[in-house]
């Protein structure tokens, strides 16, 4: 058997280790501060060589995920990396001030992505986009709802920047990156808010014409007001609801 592909079979059994390792920290096996089980235990437990073992452990902590700690062990020292990105956004929460943080964040992504889309997207997304906002006006004409368009049409603008990482941010974190979803969901189906859908709508029409003029700035300029205009009516909520700041 050649180098190459020894080292191709020793990284692929090191892989797996990782991944076993991964979900019990994920878990809750191995909480943060918790010590490893020593190498010797690791290659009793997974029937491999201590090259493999060593080549996992030294894998989780280049994600920061252990530590070694010199003549006392491997400890863990944080959570997976994908599973606290996720919850930034998937975490039921009633609290406006969550949500508001939420959308600050979205802004310094979406924006830049409006922007991108404007630059690069071709006349198939641009169609796309469009047909997201005529989505969109549809189901608002026939009072029906609208979170499943309202984030699509988040997605057509991400992957028009034809930057796959935007697309692919936005699809981890999903639908319930919309607020009154996850919102509505803590609150037994209730809306707190009066019904915005006319205004969204206009609000993605803008995005959307801006893209298709091919102006960043005016396209950046139109994602920003959508969603500061988001926080601006959770800020309103908030103000009624003083404990949950």
């Amino acid at each position: 058997m050649g180098w190459v592909q020894k080292q191709g079979i020793r990284r692929s059994l090191s892989s797996g280790v990782v991944d076993a390792i991964r979900v019990q920290i994920d878990d809750g096996y191995f909480a943060i501060g918790d010590k490893l089980p020593t190498e010797a235990a690791l290659i009793a437990r997974f029937g491999h060589s201590r090259t493999v073992i060593r080549e996992a452990l030294a894998e989780l902590r280049a994600d920061g995920l252990v530590e070694s700690r010199q003549g006392s062990g491997v400890y863990v020292t944080g959570l997976s990396q994908v599973d606290t990105i996720a919850g930034l956004f998937t975490g039921e929460t009633d609290r406006i001030s969550d949500i508001i943080e939420e959308l600050e964040l979205r802004i310094g992504i979406e924006v830049e992505a409006a922007g991108l889309a404007a630059s690069r997207s071709s006349p198939a997304q641009e169609a796309e986009i469009h047909s997201q906002v005529e989505r969109f006006g549809a189901l608002v004409a026939s009072s029906m709802p609208t979170d499943e368009a309202d984030f699509a049409f988040h997605v057509a603008v991400a992957s028009a920047t034809n930057n796959a990482r935007f697309r692919t941010f936005l699809e981890h974190v999903g639908r319930r990156m919309i607020p009154r979803v996850k919102f509505r969901k803590v609150m037994g189906g209730l809306d707190p808010l009066p019904s915005r859908d006319e205004s969204i709508w206009e609000e993605h029409r803008s995005i959307a014409d801006a893209i298709a003029a091919r102006d960043p700035e005016l396209a950046r300029d139109a994602m920003r007001k959508h969603l500061v205009t988001g926080i601006k009516r959770y800020r309103a909520l908030a103000a009624r609801r003083p404990k949950d700041i």
